[in-house]
């Protein structure tokens, strides 16, 4: 086992694309990570099969489409008989996106756009690390079907969301399933919501339109100067800040540039700070499973507001690190599993109208 500089173990990663092009760049892109090592690649799953138990690797980058096995069958029998973490590195296309997603469904816990087109060699080398890091934090489960969602009860006495009350969730490695069970339990009366999820641009849009085949709200990627209204949850843009507005009574967000807070854009902070300007106490945020500190400074913001605040639990979280951190700040008012984060979302929206 290889040691970084410092003594620590380094990550161990294997790379499996059937392109010989994008293996050499993966590779390239961490050959300068101090704390990470290539320990092989594999042109094919069979031969990652292979590859996994000989060289017992802590992460995967996995690409989809592939001859012989295609990436989501292969990460299907993986999740089933060898959970790990894996990271998806996709084309942009349309399609390729939707599997994306539909690969996080399946126990992915990353996606990663491949080079090429508007995302550059560069940004990858920034990216790249940065997912994998995430990644080999990640508590992957053995992939299961998923159980029949059943929406909480609507509270004794609501009908309709308060449209000063505003819901804003974070979240970062593990979020795009985490995000999914809270929304999907959520009725279509339920108060205006903000997402950020740590996504790269175009995934974003593929997992906002799978949310809303899902869900009983409408759900959509945000666009600048977008009107937030009850029964509607606007998911932030990959590569772009979003932030929430209040003028003439009707909440807007913004979408746009800027530098990126916490290594991310967009980033939960940024949104719940400006949530935190916008609505004061008569929000109710919750921020999700992910790696690092994002969202905990703007918890903590909003909770010195008067909103009401929610932190997911270590147990269920993949990566305990931005509820973990927010815990520690006293930024939670409550601190609770995921399965119960939805309940109490429309239990505290129900204080709202009273």
């Amino acid at each position: 086992m290889a040691e970084a500089g410092t003594g620590e173990r380094k990550i161990k990663v294997l790379i499996v694309d059937d392109s010989a092009i994008v293996r050499k760049l993966l590779t390239e892109a961490l050959a300068g990570e101090a704390d990470m090592e290539v320990v092989g690649t594999a042109p094919d799953p069979y031969i990652a099969r292979d590859k996994i138990l000989s060289l017992r690797p802590d992460v995967l980058t996995l690409d989809i489409e592939m001859p012989r096995m295609d990436g989501l069958t292969f990460l299907q029998k993986l999740m089933r008989f060898h959970p790990m973490p894996v990271v998806v590195i996709s084309s942009l296309g349309q399609a390729s996106s939707k599997i994306a997603i539909e690969a996080m469904q399946c126990g992915a816990v990353e996606v990663l756009a491949k080079p090429g087109g508007p995302y550059s060699v560069g940004e990858l080398r920034h990216d790249l690390p940065h997912k994998l890091r995430a990644a080999a934090y990640a508590r992957p489960k053995k992939a299961v079907s998923p159980a029949p969602v059943v929406p909480p009860p609507v509270p004794a006495g609501y009908a309709a969301a308060n449209p000063a009350t505003v819901i804003a969730i974070g979240a970062s490695t593990g979020g795009t399933e985490a995000i999914r069970e809270v929304l999907v339990a959520l009725p279509a009366s339920s108060p205006g919501i903000v997402v950020v999820q740590h996504i790269p641009p175009v995934f974003s849009n593929a997992f906002a339109q799978r949310l809303n085949d899902l869900c009983q709200i409408q759900v959509r990627e945000a666009v600048d100067g977008d009107r937030l209204t009850p029964g509607l949850a606007l998911v932030a843009p990959g590569n772009f800040h979003m932030t929430l507005a209040k003028r003439g009574g009707e909440y807007r967000v913004a979408v746009h540039d800027g530098p990126r807070v916490c290594y991310q854009r967009p980033s939960v902070d940024v949104l719940f700070d400006s949530v935190a300007a916008a609505a004061g106490s008569d929000a109710i945020a919750a921020l999700l499973t992910g790696m690092g500190s994002d969202g905990a400074q703007g918890l903590l913001k909003l909770k010195r507001t008067g909103a009401r605040t929610i932190a997911q639990d270590e147990a269920s979280s993949v990566v305990f690190g931005m509820p973990g951190e927010a815990i520690r700040l006293g930024a939670a008012d409550r601190v609770l599993p995921l399965n119960r984060i939805s309940g109490e979302l429309m239990a505290l929206s129900a204080l709202a109208t009273r």
